[in-house]
């Protein structure tokens, strides 16, 4: 049996102040929707954060409508999950309607308990759809207060979920949390992969498969459970990452998951070179972030470079940088206070130091003096 695994969309994402939706229109309808198509998996998981935020753009919300109507018209079914990124109410609108059409949207903590069994080919996979949560709600949820950090509200919520598995079927769980070991990424919020925030790999040991979503590069967690990662670079720091969905495969003992790329309309990098270089290396349509070498200062060279560039993200020169706050600090370093006290007055606040300032500034620096 065939299954695909997918997550981390951000449907309505921005890079840079950037609009990607038309990146993201270019990866579902594009090339995922075609693979879907054209392979015909039993089921497509896709592990949480549908979307960006939890009020997404009318416009995400008619791709993500686009994409399940299509998924639907092929007659492949959908199990998919609430991520941290996701309006869990608003995402829940119609969920009963959509089941009986074969998508199967887990918002809420009880949907935990409410597998979907997949079957074909002669073979049986029983999905736990495990939404995002956090520990006051599962605290909550299990009547529980004596429960402390994630770790031990996600054990034991896993526990309950052991009596309902099914004999004779693969048993996967879909989540959307952040796994002990794991590698994080700038797109990741850091306020969810803290210590207090990590779940233990060797709690997914119970299911056949665990298929994460959260983080946005695809990589293994322990030996059951995998992250598809995101399909898009999400940052400058996913440059290196090959990105794709995982296409799975249970053969009735072992689920075997292999990364299937996929090209994006635009890619997402950074490329480092002197001024000229780079001026003579374009035209080029990706996302970049451009870092000069040169020594000397670049008048004027995000302008210069934006024609050759039309989707450049920012750029930076080091090297000029340092010599320049090099050469700064040397000059002021033979000045007294009060005279770089008025040098900073006359450039930054572009005002005159009057006598009533100075007399100010000598007092507090009479206080702070050591």
């Amino acid at each position: 049996m065939k299954l695909f695994h997918t997550s981390d969309w951000h449907l309505g994402r921005m890079l840079y102040g950037r609009s990607l939706l038309e990146d993201q229109r270019h990866f579902l309808e594009g090339q995922f929707l075609p693979a879907v198509e054209r392979e015909r998996p039993a089921c497509v998981l896709l592990a949480g954060d549908l979307y960006d935020r939890q009020v997404a753009p009318p416009e995400a919300i008619a791709l993500l409508d686009r994409t399940l109507s299509r998924l639907v018209e092929l007659g492949v079914p959908v199990c998919a999950i609430a991520g941290n990124h996701d309006g869990p109410s608003r995402i829940a609108i119609l969920k009963d309607a959509l089941r009986r059409c074969g998508v199967y949207l887990a918002t809420r903590l009880e949907d935990a308990f409410a597998p979907v069994m997949i079957e074909g080919e002669g073979q049986a996979v029983q999905v736990f759809l495990l939404p995002y949560f956090d520990t006051a709600q599962a605290r909550e949820f299990l009547g529980d207060d004596n429960l402390k950090g994630e770790n031990a509200c996600m054990e034991a919520i896993l526990q309950r979920m052991a009596p309902l598995f099914a004999p004779g079927a693969a048993h996967v769980l879909v989540a959307h949390c952040f796994a002990a070991g794991a590698q994080t990424c700038d797109s990741e919020s850091v306020a969810l992969v803290g210590g207090s925030g990590q779940v233990s790999p060797h709690l997914f040991e119970a299911f056949d498969y665990v298929a994460l979503g959260h983080l946005h590069g695809p990589q293994k967690a322990g030996e059951k459970a995998r992250y598809s990662g995101s399909p898009l670079k999400y940052s400058i720091d996913e440059a290196g990452q090959k990105k794709g969905f995982l296409t799975l495969t249970w053969d009735g003992n072992r689920m075997e998951a292999e990364l299937c790329p996929t090209r994006p309309l635009r890619d997402v990098g950074r490329l480092c070179g002197r001024f000229e270089d780079l001026l003579s290396q374009g035209p080029c349509e990706d996302y970049v972030e451009l870092v000069l070498e040169d020594e000397e200062p670049v008048l004027l060279a995000a302008e210069r470079l934006r024609p050759l560039y039309p989707n450049l993200l920012s750029v930076s020169h080091p090297k000029a940088f340092a010599a320049a706050v090099g050469q700064r600090a040397a000059q002021l370093k033979s000045r007294d206070q009060a005279t770089v006290f008025t040098s900073f007055l006359k450039e930054v606040c572009q005002m005159d130091a009057e006598e009533e300032d100075l007399a100010l500034f000598r007092e507090v620096m009479k206080e702070v003096a050591p």
